[in-house]
């Protein structure tokens, strides 16, 4: 009992994830995959053909907490996270986002103006119903000692989406950093700020509706190639909001996909964990790095038998052996998964020793 603050600190039933991240023992590594609440389960397929707006779906605060709690009650994970997507956040500031099959994510033309009329209220009150689902997901049951993951996409990501309007795989950014510019120079460090601002308020509601960690995908991270831009677009704000999400009191997983320096991201953004994309040597990045590791395995081998999901599985267990690991994939898990070698995967975790 704290006579400052007058809390009083449950330091029993942790959970696997938070005694990993804290550097506790545990008896086996926790697992959650990416995407796991989605596209590979039939059944959720059979609410997916029913509901072909995509954002839509993700605001229905009827459906979603079925769609997070689906993968919990087929597999053993540590976790569940919030049916939901990162660019609910430029929905909030006011652009509209679609989906197509085959094609992804398409958003209309914003600009700083229309950025800066939307306040907090307003951002709130479009975004409501994800708080209200993951305000329901807390409260199953089938949440006992584990963990509810609330996620937003770090700044940068952010920021190509809206500027570029669509993947940077559709426009051949990644080799050429072409995009549709929206935004010039000096109002992409403007957009950064507001956006940046809004995660905030994003990762807030979040946690005050039941998070229990906080992921921080910077999906696009492999799009800056020099240390002076990502010093502007990507360790700064991601420390922004690591440093406001520990005050939160939750812990917080980066995911700087491709951003190389990944000794420099941790030393620089300090997250609780570092998650980790399957280009990443994960023996070079175990003798830099000293936080929690998540992730790693390419999704790709849940699509191969089950010898060489037990070979690359047991690779990442054993290298991670001695170091707070917690077990996932390099990417989201791809929608040809078969549940079955999901179940497999789970079970080999769980039984190492």
């Amino acid at each position: 009992y704290n006579t400052t603050n007058t809390k009083i600190l449950l330091i029993f039933n942790m959970s696997p994830i938070k005694e990993c991240i804290k550097k506790k023992k545990v008896n086996t590594n926790p697992i959650w995959i990416m995407r796991q609440a989605g596209r590979y389960l039939p059944e959720f397929r059979k609410i997916r053909k029913k509901n072909p707006d995509f954002i839509k779906l993700c605001l229905n605060k009827n459906i979603v907490p079925e769609i997070t709690l689906q993968p919990l009650r087929r597999f053993d994970f540590d976790a569940a996270i919030i049916f939901s997507d990162i660019l609910m956040l430029p929905y909030g500031l006011g652009q509209n986002v679609k989906f197509t099959k085959g094609f992804g994510p398409s958003l209309d033309k914003t600009s700083i103006k229309l950025m800066k009329s939307v306040n907090k209220v307003e951002f709130s009150k479009r975004l409501s119903p994800v708080y209200k689902s993951l305000n329901i997901v807390s409260k199953d049951k089938i949440l006992k000692n584990k963990d509810l993951i609330g996620f937003v996409g770090a700044p940068w990501t952010i920021l190509v989406y809206m500027q570029n309007r669509q993947s940077p795989k559709k426009t051949k950014a990644l080799n050429n950093f072409s995009f549709k510019k929206t935004f010039t120079q000096t109002e992409e460090i403007k957009a950064i700020k507001i956006i940046t601002n809004f995660l905030k308020l994003h990762i807030k509601k979040q946690v005050d509706n039941g998070a229990t960690v906080i992921q921080i995908f910077d999906s696009w991270a492999e799009l800056l190639r020099t240390e002076k831009t990502r010093e502007k677009f990507i360790y700064k704000p991601n420390k922004e909001l690591v440093d406001y999400t520990k005050k939160l009191g939750v812990p917080v997983i980066c995911f700087p996909r491709g951003v190389e320096n990944y000794k420099r991201f941790c030393n620089v953004v300090k997250p609780d964990a570092v998650s980790i994309d399957y280009n990443v040597n994960p023996k070079k990045i175990i003798k830099q790095i000293n936080i929690p590791v998540q992730g790693g395995l390419n999704p790709k081998v849940l699509l191969s038998d089950k010898n060489k999901i037990k070979k690359e599985a047991l690779k990442y267990l054993e290298i991670f052996k001695d170091h707070p690991y917690i077990f996932n994939l390099g990417h989201g898990i791809l929608p040809e998964t078969d549940p079955e070698k999901v179940k497999y995967l789970v079970n080999l975790v769980k039984d190492f020793k």
